[in-house]
């Protein structure tokens, strides 16, 4: 209790107007914890409290940061979470646009070939792997949505699965490729024969510490990229 009480007073109220900007926001938990950090790293370099930040802070301060050769993603993520700060709390938007955005080059997508997926496909070990890979490649859904999948997120006359909270928090509809649904068929009719499958419930149901399906997913994302070096690893 006396931890707890020490832990309040240690907040400052600029830390804690931070904190209800980003809950009235219902950012993540994640996203907080990075803003929190990012913002830190601003305080660190002044010195002092960031709400008496110039625009010649800012500006070194990002000087800073690129000479100590921080990753392009990083420099970005840090102008976002500042960016925040001065509109939002600091009620400084001048301060934010000062703030400096790195141009990020983009490579060109892994495409696999027919033979590279078949591969993939065929290396699964029992029905339930098949579908769950095939619902992340075909669909291009990521880890935590092909996890999410419900059998209800499924509509086989619009040919469409619903994905509940994506990235952002975002609900989104995904194609359904018309291959996927015979197959998603097939693994209904065998999770129901093994007691695993229940309408409503889990398209995939198990836990990721004893269900080999689990693990692939969750070692392997579902992007073009990671995908083809799965290819790679299975034809070895």
């Amino acid at each position: 209790m006396m931890t707890e009480s020490l832990c309040l007073v240690a907040i400052s109220p600029l830390r804690q107007r931070l904190l209800d900007d980003m809950a009235v926001r219902r950012f993540s938990r994640e996203t907080q914890r990075n803003y929190l950090r990012d913002v830190g790293r601003f305080a660190t370099f002044l010195g002092r409290s960031p709400h008496t930040a110039t625009a010649e802070d800012v500006r070194q301060f990002q000087i800073a940061q690129n000479a100590a050769g921080l990753p392009t993603p990083t420099l970005n993520a840090i102008v976002s979470a500042l960016r925040f700060f001065f509109t939002q709390t600091l009620d400084r938007p001048d301060l934010a646009r000062k703030l400096v955005r790195v141009a990020q080059p983009r490579n060109l997508p892994v495409v696999l070939s027919r033979d590279e997926v078949a591969r993939l496909l065929n290396a699964t070990v029992c029905l339930k792997h098949q579908a769950a890979l095939s619902v992340a490649y075909g669909a291009g859904l990521r880890v935590a949505e092909v996890a999410a999948l419900k059998i209800s997120d499924i509509d086989s006359e619009r040919m469409l699965l619903r994905v509940e909270r994506g990235k952002g928090g975002r609900y989104r509809n995904a194609m359904l490729p018309t291959d996927l649904l015979p197959l998603l068929r097939e693994w209904w009719k065998a999770g129901r024969q093994q007691g695993v499958m229940h309408s409503g419930g889990w398209l995939f149901p198990g836990k990721a510490t004893n269900d080999t399906c689990d693990w692939w997913i969750a070692r392997y994302p579902a992007s073009p990229r990671d995908l083809k070096i799965i290819a790679e690893h299975i034809s070895n």
